[in-house]
């Protein structure tokens, strides 16, 4: 369980407190320090690859002028709390996995669908198009939740990690309780007859040690970073992926001189490209270190691959046709997500 009540209690007290959540802080030499915060350990290659980069590229483009709290690991609130944490002033910028709050933000779960992309570079910059200004995710998911996007990374197509039984073929899921990231996820495991958990990563860990779950849909990045408890993954294919989203509120945004949101954005741009390629790259590296931790790896043959695509075809006709029936334009975003990616 989350404790909301007292995350909230604490981030009140810090703004009556500090009174520093309304605006930036600024140092008795004008600088301009903002609060960053994310879930990951560490060592995990988002803030290697991008958050890191990320603000020593502001700091030298601003010859200074910004600098940064750093607050990883979830030092500053958890995992499911960063996007409030962002709203109301708490933390500046933060990075946040938007399925998370799929109540908030259920567009951006286009980005799990499985068989959509075969590596995180395409998925990032397919991202990136719909997230820019004007865009169809910019303007319907994250203008009305008063955040702005500066960068995202997308992982690359997620596997199948069991704690204990072999996965041989999809009909070996059945029943497995797995942990999933959000709705689009869970339709998959549940196409596969599993049963989806929703979970903050850093709490599948805690959830398969004790059996709670009985594996997890991840990337071997995420696997070998959390330490998940795994003795057999799933090889070739895949079962969606993840997305996540470096933000900054709108209200925060306005407040900065143009020359900072210049410095921003293009770092941003670069914080983008160098987190797909080195999450791309990383990844077979990552297999490697859970074969050299015992784990099996399991490839399955043409005909199960074959049985597990004709099982997920209308995963995302299905996910669309949820989202449209509860106001929100699913389909659209489909469409325009498969258009961005082909480059039509």
């Amino acid at each position: 369980m989350y404790k909301h009540n007292a995350l909230k209690t604490f981030a009140v007290g810090i703004l009556a407190v500090s009174a520093l959540a309304s605006q930036p802080v600024v140092a008795q030499d004008k600088k301009l320090v903002l609060r960053v915060a994310d879930q990951f350990p560490q060592g995990h290659f988002l803030p290697r690859y991008a958050i890191k980069p990320w603000m020593e590229q502001v700091t030298k483009a601003t010859n200074g002028e910004v600098q940064f709290e750093y607050y990883p690991g979830e030092q500053l609130g958890k995992a499911k709390d960063l996007l409030s944490l962002v709203q109301s002033g708490v933390a500046d910028v933060v990075l946040f996995a938007p399925s998370y709050a799929s109540d908030k933000m259920p567009l951006t779960a286009v980005m799990e669908l499985p068989g959509m992309f075969t590596s995180s570079c395409q998925a990032t910059l397919t991202h990136s198009k719909l997230a820019k200004e004007g865009s169809i995710l910019a303007q319907r998911e994250y203008a009305p939740n008063g955040v702005r996007v500066l960068f995202s990374a997308i992982y690359p197509p997620y596997q199948l990690v069991s704690a204990k039984r072999k996965i041989d073929g999809p009909k070996d899921i059945e029943g497995m309780k797995l942990r999933v990231l959000g709705g689009a996820m869970d339709l998959t495991v549940r196409k596969l007859k599993g049963v989806g958990v929703k979970m903050a990563s850093p709490e599948a860990f805690e959830a398969i040690s004790r059996g709670t779950l009985d594996g997890a849909i991840f990337s071997y990045g995420v696997t070998v970073n959390y330490n998940i408890p795994t003795k057999y993954a799933t090889a070739g294919g895949g079962f969606g992926s993840a997305a996540a989203i470096f933000i900054i509120s709108e209200n925060r945004w306005k407040q900065l001189p143009d020359p900072v949101k210049k410095a921003m954005t293009e770092a941003g741009e670069a914080a983008s490209r160098n987190a797909c390629a080195g999450m791309d790259k990383e990844e077979a590296g990552d297999l490697e270190k859970l074969k050299q931790k015992g784990v099996t790896v399991v490839r399955w043959s043409e005909a199960d691959k074959k049985e597990m695509d004709v099982i997920l075809a209308s995963v995302a006709s299905e996910w669309a046709a949820e989202v449209d029936k509860r106001g929100k334009p699913g389909s659209e975003v489909l469409k325009a997500t498969l258009e961005a990616r082909d480059g039509r």
